[in-house]
């Protein structure tokens, strides 16, 4: 298609995940013009404006709140849309990143919105403590994980956002709201999509803090997922498969195996086929794995396992595009061989997929609402009019499945279908009238895909 019929389309289907394809992906800037314009981690999206304020004190945020007609909060950045883009004002909590209270009693720690999970898992390892879960980044901040349910594997862990236990936010007034699991509206202002005001302070559930020991297998024939799928995906508390689509394998599959402190734990040479790495991997086997979690079968504390990559490292392939489409468990092979008749078209322009599974939750606007999941993520390589007309046809494929779209990747599934898939997605609305009359919150990305709003 020519410039100008790509441009139209993708700023339509994907809901305003580009400002402007073509602006968001020109070169970067020498050093001295950063300040011109904000990207995001990826570098695939320019933010629409660098009016950007870093407010060190909840007060601070309420005065912005109550000054601005448009504000969003930015987060780690790391989203791949534009859903926390705003053409007014953004706001960082660069400096809202405190550990406020740990109670050891009730096994809860109360976090500023702003700490990223890298930085708070330490200390909680230091005192004993453990999250159920981690994503496979931990660069990324707590409130901006839980306001899009980014998640994390295991049969039965549920996402980040499910170890909530109660959660504040400022209104658009500028008042702070709290809620706990007691209040009917906690489940809905949990991924909360940024659209109900800054979250400010959040206490999550802990436990007891564990060992983790984790292996990786590399290729396990994919004909063994068709009567296995479940008792391979449950056969540690997580796993995830890394595939190319270029053959009929896994090429890799990455076990999570948590052990009793002192345990030896004991790993099969040979899993479903597939044989036991000998070496460190990388989920992108051309790349460099120091920068991954380790392997080997080492046992070591649950933070330093659970991500596949290590904090003090840049994360995942750098210039990259993600999306990722859930599903439900048990149609989870089924939906895998339906991406696998698109391998032709889909190989050349990727690092990477991978495969995981996600526990079902009450969580209003979680993609695991409800539904025990498979999550097919796919990391594409940075070019963006081929990927961007691939998506449709992937998400054509998975159609029947009744895919949902992580929230802060690229999609391009239409408010009509989106919409039916959300069961309480009204009484979501309902919620955002009640904080945010006006509409403060609401950028492009949530008109769009909350309220079907056309431009």
């Amino acid at each position: 298609m020519n410039k100008r019929t790509f441009v139209k389309n993708t700023t339509v289907l994907i809901g305003a995940a580009f400002v402007s394809p073509w602006i968001s992906c020109s070169p970067k800037k020498p050093e001295s013009m950063q300040a011109d314009y904000l990207l995001n981690w990826a570098e695939n999206f320019r933010f629409s404006t660098n009016n950007v304020h870093y407010p060190k004190s909840i007060a601070e945020v309420q005065e912005l709140v109550k000054k601005s007609s448009s504000l969003r909060v930015l987060g780690s950045r790391h989203s791949f849309n534009s859903i926390a883009d705003s053409d007014e004002m953004l706001v960082s909590f660069d400096h809202l990143n405190k550990i406020i209270s740990l109670d050891k009693e009730k096994m809860e720690v109360t976090v500023e919105g702003g700490i990223k999970y890298g930085e708070l898992c330490t200390f909680l390892h230091e005192n004993g403590f453990a999250l159920h879960n981690l994503a496979s980044l931990p660069h990324i901040s707590v409130a901006g994980t839980i306001a899009t349910a980014t998640h994390g594997s295991g049969l039965e862990n549920g996402n980040l956002s499910t170890g909530v236990a109660a959660l504040e936010f400022v209104n658009a007034k500028g008042q702070i709201v709290s809620l706990g699991k007691e209040d009917e509206e906690f489940y809905g202002a949990v991924v909360g999509l940024g659209a109900l005001g800054p979250v400010t302070q959040v206490t999550l559930e802990l436990q007891p803090a564990f060992e983790v020991a984790q292996v990786v297998y590399l290729d396990m024939p994919m004909e063994a997922l068709k009567d296995n799928f479940r008792e391979i995906m449950g056969s540690a508390y997580s796993v995830s498969l890394f595939l190319d689509w270029a053959s009929d394998k896994v090429n890799e599959v990455w076990i999570k195996k948590r052990v009793t402190t002192g345990e030896e734990p004991e790993f099969p040479e040979e899993f479903f086929g597939a044989k036991k790495a000998s070496i460190k991997m990388h989920p992108v086997p051309s790349m460099d794995a120091e920068s991954c979690s380790e392997q080997l079968g080492t046992p070591g504390p649950w933070y330093d396992r659970l991500p596949h990559f290590k904090m003090e490292f840049q994360p995942s392939a750098g210039k990259e595009l993600q999306s990722e489409f859930f599903v439900s468990l048990e149609k989870g092979y089924e939906a895998i061989m339906a991406v696998k008749e698109m391998s032709e078209q889909i190989h050349p322009h990727l690092f990477i997929s991978e495969i995981r599974t996600i526990k079902a939750d009450d969580l209003w606007m979680s993609t695991a609402y409800q539904r025990d999941s498979v999550a097919i993520h796919t990391t594409w390589k940075q070019e963006i009019p081929e990927v961007m007309a691939l998506l449709p046809q992937m998400e054509s494929k998975l159609e029947k499945f009744n895919p949902r779209p992580h929230w802060a990747k690229l999609f391009t599934i239409p408010y009509s279908t989106l919409s039916s898939r959300y069961p309480k997605l009204e009484a979501f609305k309902t919620l955002l009238a009640k904080h945010d009359p006006d509409g403060k919150f609401r950028n492009e990305f949530v008109k769009r895909n909350v309220f079907g709003e056309e431009r």
